[in-house]
């Protein structure tokens, strides 16, 4: 009988063990099926089609210029205000004669001699720019009067106007409808191409990329400078997100990911920054928090994320960790969307409590936020803990529900963070919001073609998001800083980032 009643446990053991085994891997096939996944024909392989090679041309052109174009600053500022020969550039065709043109007229302020004798014009340069409305394309004829003395043979000309591509055909207008269509439309080169084309003038997307390329190289001391600016604030959001990056030599791609730090809704600065790297390390997130011991100071304040390993590293330099509220509950909205789970849907009544209460506190004070959190959040938190505690002597290890409970239990702390601090929002779903526009894109850049195009990318939608959350149209933001940064010394460069930022007719 002993023997008997010991056999009999054991199977009851193995069939609890299979139960959970079995309710685990359904929770997971239910996880595959609602994400939805669909295999498209843009899939990367290696027998790539016509536009896929496209995208891995535009970007070798696209880095090229960018680098063309730091080689040339860095040699620039090497030697300092020496004249420089002219170098060889490529001849270029004349601009299509059946585009309507606009002239823009530069005349020195003063066309008195010294000599007390009046300047008499005696010609003109003229330098035409390619200029773009959406769907319209026109010239700007820069027309550069010549003014000279005829007793004394002086000569004066109002100076060529600073462009942010030298001698470049491309307005500012121009560029930056190619960097707001291509980085926050989503639309390759190629296919801009195209949409040139029918409005009539075609544009070779190799041109496009090193408009690209240098741009990029010419907004990077803003993102710099922008970067810098977030890292002031002590408490940011924080997550990742993958993309695909070109392996160099074999045509195949590797998960890369953008990293994304940004503000939170509390704070009247809205920033946000992504980064760009080939990996998913924590050693990302030491670099961008100034963690790796270059002589900077190291950011010490509070990070708000996810569950990742990969945050540990830097919580363990100094960072205060602040878990996401929003990531616990998905846990067991799972639980009670796949399997109508009653521990789900227990669950979910006590996070609905603290969202709402949150909700209520939108508008108040950081000192209002935390003193309703101490006197309502505190106690509605405290009872679903000692919920959760009872429910995991119930549920078996290994199963859906155990691992949702653990999620929550092993991260208490740092979940209940922003109970004691105003500063702190409850959730990550604040900086989720600022990366939906580049899963959006995923789709339609299949991949970054290489390390420096996925950081230009990065670096643009830095400023042309950080527009957006701050009120303001991006192609209107990026215009005005392509006109402006040229002539702009590096002393002011901090007026335009987009939370600073006014447009220049605003400014006069």
């Amino acid at each position: 009988m002993a023997a008997k009643d010991e056999l009999l446990a054991r199977h009851a053991r193995e069939a609890t063990f299979k139960q959970a085994l079995i309710d685990k891997l359904t929770h997971e096939v239910a996880n595959l099926r609602r994400l939805k996944y669909a295999v498209t024909s843009e899939k990367f392989c290696a027998g790539m089609s016509a536009e896929q090679k496209s995208l891995i041309e535009e970007t070798l052109d696209s880095d090229i210029a960018q680098l063309t174009a730091e080689l040339e600053q860095a040699d620039e500022e090497a030697q300092g205000a020496k004249d420089k020969k002219a170098k060889q550039r490529p001849r270029r065709e004349p601009l299509p004669a059946h585009l309507p043109r606009r002239d823009v007229h530069h005349e020195p302020q003063n066309t008195a001699c010294a000599c007390g004798c009046a300047m008499k014009r005696i010609g003109q340069d003229v330098a035409e720019r390619l200029d773009y409305e959406p769907g319209v394309f026109t010239v700007e004829r820069h027309v550069r009067g010549k003014w000279a003395c005829a007793h004394c043979q002086k000569l004066v000309q109002a100076p060529v106007p600073a462009h942010v591509i030298d001698k470049g055909i491309p307005t500012a207008a121009l560029l930056a409808q190619v960097l707001v269509a291509k980085f926050l439309d989503h639309l390759p080169l190629y296919r801009q191409e195209r949409v040139f084309e029918r409005a009539g003038m075609l544009i070779a997307r190799s041109t496009l990329a090193q408009w690209v390329g240098e741009c990029g190289a010419r907004l990077q001391p803003l993102v710099d400078a922008l970067t810098h600016e977030l890292l002031r604030h002590d408490v940011l959001h924080a997550d990742e997100t993958p993309v695909g990056m070109l392996k160099p030599g074999n045509k195949k791609t590797h998960k890369a990911y953008i990293w994304t730090y940004c503000t939170t809704s509390f704070n009247a600065t809205r920033a946000v920054v992504f980064n760009f790297a080939q990996t998913r390390g924590g050693e990302n997130v030491r670099g961008f928090l100034r963690q790796d011991g270059n002589g900077e100071q190291a950011w010490r304040g509070t990070l708000v994320t996810d569950g990742f390993s990969g945050y540990k590293a830097s919580f363990e330099r100094g960072v205060t960790e602040a878990g996401c509220v929003a990531h616990a509950r998905r846990k067991f909205h799972e639980l009670w969307v796949n399997h109508a789970s009653k521990v789900g849907h227990q669950a979910l009544r006590y996070f609905q409590v603290l969202f709402r209460i949150e909700e209520d506190l939108a508008a108040a004070t950081v000192q209002e936020r935390r003193r309703v959190r101490q006197r309502k959040s505190r106690r509605v938190a405290a009872a679903l803990n000692k919920w959760l505690l009872a429910q995991r002597q119930l549920v078996p290890d290994g199963s859906a529900s155990a691992k949702a409970i653990d999620y929550s239990l092993k991260r208490w702390k740092a979940l209940t963070r922003y109970i004691d601090d105003g500063d702190v929002p409850i959730s990550n779903n604040w900086v989720e919001n600022q990366i939906r526009p580049i899963a959006l894109g995923r789709s339609n850049w299949l991949f970054a073609g290489s390390l420096r195009a996925g950081q230009r990318a990065a670096a643009v939608m830095s400023l042309a998001h950080s527009a957006k959350i701050n009120g303001h149209d991006p192609y209107v933001y990026l215009k005005d800083v392509l006109e402006r940064l040229p002539t702009l010394p590096a002393s002011r460069i901090g007026e335009l980032l987009p939370h600073r930022w006014k447009h220049a007719a605003a400014v006069r």
